[in-house]
């Protein structure tokens, strides 16, 4: 029986144009948006860095060389802070580009976000991988990553990270039919892609994250393109199901933060303005006289 390889590896899609955020991604990727100080996209970074991952694998466009920037050294910022004695700010600038191991890979057409991750096939090689996107997130404890991975290495297959949604917010996702294996992982039998209320499977969510295994490029390589004249990666797991086990962790303790969307990215903004340590207090009575 061969060795379960170690999950060191994330594909993080971040190519499109975030048209949804117009005028504001004009120039500025979607991804780069802030929460509070930090950009959507290094959140994302972080818990994949959190779970262990090594390499972090961007795969952008010719319009997202701000995300490549935010991430590598900027030594004259370095050396403004150094000389003004800004030492937290400082380490906080440095420490970004020390995560993990940034490759960043081009995706020359808008062709779907299946073709995006199909894209990072030779840097991922013959190995198991995460993938996460660049706009959204989950934020729980252990992280949605690391849940993931220890599934993973228990079960031995493809995981997809799932929540349970109410019913007016099935039609937002997609949702799978499940078979319950054990605890909170579940056997999935397909996934229902955006159903109508009242038709889905069940209400668990399958989105987010992703840790997915590398013959999934085999079937991205020879899907045709459907809707939009796209890739879908959906459609490939849905393929891969036929061929495999596939499983659906319940994420515990999670909350989804999908900041693609106007008003989640201002309840993110919100939220965690109201965890963060230097604005908290003056925040929530703002808020609090806001509401009055």
């Amino acid at each position: 029986m061969s060795t379960l390889k170690k999950v060191r590896k994330a594909v993080i899609p971040a190519a499109g144009f975030g048209t949804r955020f117009l005028p504001a991604t004009k120039a500025q990727p979607k991804e780069m948006l802030p929460i509070v100080d930090k950009p959507v996209i290094q959140y994302v970074v972080e818990q994949a860095v959190e779970a262990g991952i090594e390499q972090i694998i961007i795969v952008t466009g010719w319009h997202k060389r701000a995300i490549e920037d935010h991430f590598d050294r900027h030594f004259e910022l370095e050396a403004h802070l150094a000389q003004a004695n800004k030492k937290e700010e400082l380490e906080a600038v440095r420490k970004i580009s020390e995560l993990a191991n940034f490759v960043y890979v081009r995706q020359k057409e808008a062709l779907g976000n299946g073709h995006a991750v199909l894209m990072a096939k030779d840097v991922v090689g013959d190995e198991p991988f995460i993938v996460m996107w660049g706009d959204e997130f989950f934020h729980a404890q252990p992280s949605a990553v690391k849940q993931l991975i220890q599934a993973y290495e228990q079960y031995q297959g493809p995981m997809i990270a799932g929540v349970r949604v109410g019913e007016a917010e099935v039609s937002r996702y997609g949702i799978a039919d499940v078979t319950a294996v054990k605890d909170n992982v579940y056997k999935i039998n397909r996934i229902v892609e955006k159903p109508e209320t009242g038709k889905a499977p069940s209400n668990l969510a399958t989105h987010g994250n992703y840790l997915l295994t590398p013959d999934i490029f085999k079937i991205l390589e020879t899907m045709p393109p459907s809707r939009g004249g796209e890739i879908w990666l959906p459609e490939a797991i849905d393929r891969l199901i036929k061929k495999r086990d596939v499983f659906a962790l319940e994420l515990k303790n999670a909350k989804y933060y999908d900041c693609g969307n106007k008003l989640e990215y201002l309840k993110a903004v919100v939220e965690f303005g109201l965890k963060h340590d230097d604005l908290k207090s003056e925040f929530a009575e703002y808020l609090k006289n806001i509401v009055k």
